[in-house]
């Protein structure tokens, strides 16, 4: 009796984990993210949005590109909704069939070569291309514009991160202050030279920016802003890459995040130009 009862208890906690493994795949194959622990980007602009570094800086790329290629915010949202429900902001190296990269764009589908796919901003313009096509795209609904573009089994699935698109856009775009603050690890991916020269090819990819050069008062680089709104769309897309481009500091209209305390503050001395970002990275060592 007592072996019986032990078989049949090792039969229940079998099944018990056969049925949790079915609910992570059905979960995940309906387009729902698994909640991840480490969320290390807090973006607050009318809204909250929790994100880890690889996902903030993926954001900050498609809504750079998007700006670049002159396309309205709605698209950004749109661009930023899609990504969110087919990759979780991630640069994915595998998919459905051969679906890769932000958006699971598919080679076979003349989206390109798996390489080009893979590149975050091939993968973004890409998509704003296929978008610019739809006909009356800016009055459909978030999900309906990027189901003309993606053709998905879960034609409404995307609607469900208009929100949290909704949020990222206002704060990259530099519609809000000080709305992107990131925690960066003690050990960065870059230092110095390379951190910059990064930092330096980034913008330029990114926004088509050419006038980034080396800080006068930092060891890092100085970004001129037209305006408020371009020094935060600057600044927070540096917060934004702070952990894979070694970013330490970034000071603008007066406040400044530093990498040691994930945070924006106002600064209590030094100069504060509203003409331009600066920016700090890790010194070598």
């Amino acid at each position: 009796m007592r072996n019986r009862a032990i078989v049949a208890a090792g039969v229940v906690v079998a099944v018990i984990a056969l049925l949790g493994v079915y609910a992570v795949r059905q979960l995940v194959g309906s387009g729902l993210r698994i909640p991840i622990a480490s969320r290390t980007c807090t973006v607050q602009a009318d809204g909250r949005v929790l994100l880890d570094a690889d996902q903030m800086a993926n954001a900050a790329t498609i809504a750079a590109i998007g700006i670049q290629r002159e396309m309205p915010e709605r698209a950004v949202v749109v661009a930023l909704a899609t990504a969110y429900q087919e990759s979780g902001l991630r640069n994915l190296s595998y998919g459905d069939r051969d679906s890769l990269g932000l958006f699971q764009q598919r080679p076979s589908q003349g989206w390109g070569t798996p390489a080009q796919i893979q590149d975050q901003r091939y993968a973004a313009n890409r998509f704003y291309a296929a978008l610019k096509k739809v006909r009356g795209w800016e009055k459909m609904r978030v999900t309906d514009a990027a189901q003309a573009v993606q053709r998905s089994a879960y034609p409404t699935a995307y609607q469900k991160w208009a929100d949290e698109s909704e949020v990222l856009t206002r704060a990259l775009l530099g519609e809000a202050t000080g709305a992107v603050a990131c925690t960066v690890g003690r050990t960065p991916a870059m230092r110095g030279e390379a951190a910059a020269a990064a930092l330096t090819r980034g913008l330029t990819l990114d926004w088509g920016l050419a006038g980034a050069g080396p800080a006068a008062e930092l060891t890092g680089l100085t970004v001129p802003a037209a305006d408020p709104r371009d020094g935060w769309r600057y600044a927070h897309w540096l917060v934004s890459h702070a952990t894979d481009h070694g970013v330490k500091r970034v000071r603008f209209a007066g406040q400044e995040w530093t990498a040691e305390d994930g945070i924006w503050t106002r600064v209590s001395g030094g100069r504060s130009a509203e003409a331009q970002v600066l920016a700090e990275v890790f010194a070598e060592r």
